[in-house]
């Protein structure tokens, strides 16, 4: 829809994010902010290997040494389930904490994030999920909360949901409310240079494909259209630099345009994403591998109904005017050169898998935004197509 066709009877609501403190070194603040709050006992949020790096003990010596009372929680799964929130929970309540700072990259922020909710909210967890109306019953203070991205994918630190699957069916549920956005998001591109290429390379393409998608997504918001196109033309500029030669350059484009992407993608989601999803469920992959291999197939899938965005895209990616058809290609040679699967089967997917992904893909959340109606048969065929 465009502003010359759209019909003036409706009405919109549009919403954007916290506040943002970007560059290099903002993380020094952290204690002056917390303080500047009364602010004195966090828990700081992460999981098990960020909180093995240098700049992560030097984050909890900082707070320590300026007097504030450093609580750590760390135990959190590859793709987080419900006991890591009440584990969590328990440490924030039996330690006295004020605060909550999660530092990380998706997996630390969701859980952190769910935590804050579960503090003065006392129902099963999953009684909040908003694909149910538990948005609803979000009606008590959330504790203060910090977000510190370390990686530059998935966008959490901007935003107002987490998803945790259940311990037992992996099914993902979706904890959203606006209060649950950060109060102060420190983005300081430093962070991320500590990032292995794979890590790298896999987060960027999970920050493309949440770019590509909100572009694509049927629904109709202007602004996050706006966003998500000079976030696939900063990605276009750093992701593979940022991989194979990283400097602060590369990575803080990176890191801006991942916070696009997670704003972008108020706007919706689509076919790729519900692709990825049974993966992380059901065979514990990395969800921006995920996306990565899957995004070539989306966009084929989507071409014949969005051609003009597509060429739209192409060059923002630095191709030639009406090249959206190469996009696929290019997103494919990209995977080749960042070091990326580029098929299921690299990734331990098995012939026998696809009746499993596909009912749960068709079951998932995103593919209704989808610009093109998704069945469960054309989520077989792509799995096919992609193994």
């Amino acid at each position: 829809m465009t502003l010359s066709k759209m019909d003036l009877s409706e009405k919109f609501n549009f919403n954007f994010p916290t506040q943002i403190r970007f560059g290099v070194g903002v993380i020094e603040e952290l204690a002056d902010y917390l303080k500047g709050q009364q602010l004195n006992r966090p828990l700081l949020v992460t999981d098990p290997m960020v909180k093995e790096l240098d700049f992560f003990r030097k984050i909890t010596s900082n707070l320590s040494r300026q007097g504030i009372s450093v609580e750590v929680f760390s135990d959190v799964h590859k793709n987080p389930v419900k006991t890591d929130v009440v584990k969590g929970k328990e440490q924030y309540q039996s330690t006295q904490r004020d605060a909550i700072v999660g530092i990380g990259g998706g997996v630390a922020l969701d859980v952190a994030r769910a935590i804050a909710l579960s503090i003065n909210h006392h129902r099963d967890l999953f009684v909040y999920d908003d694909l149910i109306g538990g948005d609803q019953f979000v009606t008590e203070p959330i504790p203060h909360f910090v977000t510190v991205p370390t990686t530059a994918g998935t966008g959490s630190e901007v935003g107002r949901s987490a998803i945790i699957s259940e311990d037992e069916s992996k099914k993902k549920r979706i904890l959203f409310a606006p209060s649950l956005m950060a109060k102060m998001v420190l983005a300081d591109p430093q962070l991320t240079m500590e990032l292995p290429p794979f890590i790298t390379a896999a987060t960027g393409m999970d920050a493309l494909t949440h770019n590509i998608e909100a572009y694509l997504s049927k629904n109709w918001h202007p602004m996050c259209s706006g966003i998500a196109l000079e976030g696939i033309q900063l990605i276009g500029e750093s992701l593979e630099k940022a991989t194979l030669h990283p400097d602060l350059r590369s990575r803080s484009k990176m890191l801006m345009a991942s916070m696009m992407g997670a704003i972008a993608f108020q706007k919706g989601l689509g076919i790729v994403h519900s692709l990825a999803h049974p993966l992380s469920s059901l065979l514990d992959t990395h969800h921006g591998l995920a996306n990565a291999v899957n995004l070539p197939f989306g966009l084929d899938f989507n071409y014949e109904v969005a051609e003009d965005k597509f060429d739209q895209m192409a060059l923002m990616l630095g191709l030639n005017r009406k090249e959206g058809r190469n996009l696929i290609a290019f997103v494919h040679e990209l995977n080749v050169k960042l070091g990326l699967p580029t098929r299921l089967s690299e990734i331990g997917v098995k012939h026998s898998h696809i009746p499993t992904l596909s009912a749960l893909a068709f079951a998932d959340f995103c593919h209704p935004n989808n610009p093109r109606p998704v069945t469960r048969k054309d989520f077989e065929t792509l799995y096919q197509a992609a193994l």
